[in-house]
């Protein structure tokens, strides 16, 4: 059965060089392809059947941290490739920990990309051993984590990661079509829960920034 594959990616002449090499490659198959993270996560109804998704993580609307965080849950035997310009630690923690498996450069030769889809299908985590590393470093610290939000509501844990993204409380309004004074309600809400009082002490508790 071949390995299908889906590609999320803002730069057209990229989405369209992925999507070449995945039609060029025998035991792959093209399911569809995305300009943004919107379009992709309105489309999983329809796709009954995805093994692999390529996916840019700075997309225009939603990230493409914030795409996988959101649909990894729901649909946890798909496998996310992050495709990054360069190597962000930061971002690309953020992803792995959001449920990505692995990641790619976007400089990346056709044959790299080809392999890195068939690792992370078989199961392994393409990644340089600096990022290994720093998941690997992060695993007590993401247990403590996981409990501390899991005393969060699903609002709750919406807000805290648009939080953790740069959002300003009027932009994560905005986003959520959500009043201000209704999103600092969470927020307080938020801090008390977590026995913090800024963004910066939330985010060091439940994320370790």
């Amino acid at each position: 059965m071949p390995i299908r594959v889906a590609i999320v990616e803002d730069d057209t002449d990229l989405r369209l060089h992925f999507e070449t090499i995945v039609h060029a490659t025998r035991d792959f198959f093209l399911v569809s392809s995305f300009s943004n993270a919107e379009d992709y996560e309105n489309s999983l109804n329809d796709i009954r059947d995805l093994d692999v998704v390529v996916m840019d993580i700075n997309l225009p609307g939603k990230s493409g941290v914030e795409c996988i965080a959101a649909q990894k849950e729901k649909r946890p035997a798909i496998q996310y490739l992050i495709c990054t310009i360069f190597e962000d630690s930061d971002n690309l923690f953020n992803a792995l920990c959001a449920g990505a498996t692995g990641y790619i450069l976007k400089s990346a030769s056709a044959e790299e990309i080809e392999h890195a889809i068939r690792s992370i299908h078989a199961g392994g985590s393409p990644m340089t051993p600096q990022i290994a590393r720093l998941v690997i470093s992060s695993f007590p610290a993401k247990k403590s984590n996981a409990q501390l939000l899991a005393q969060l509501n699903k609002r709750e844990r919406e807000i805290l990661h648009l939080l953790s993204e740069g959002y300003r409380y009027k932009e994560i309004a905005d986003k959520l079509f959500l009043g201000v004074d209704t999103v600092r309600t969470y927020i307080r809400n938020i801090y008390s829960t977590l026995h913090v009082h800024s963004r910066t002490d939330a985010l060091n508790k439940a994320f370790g920034k």
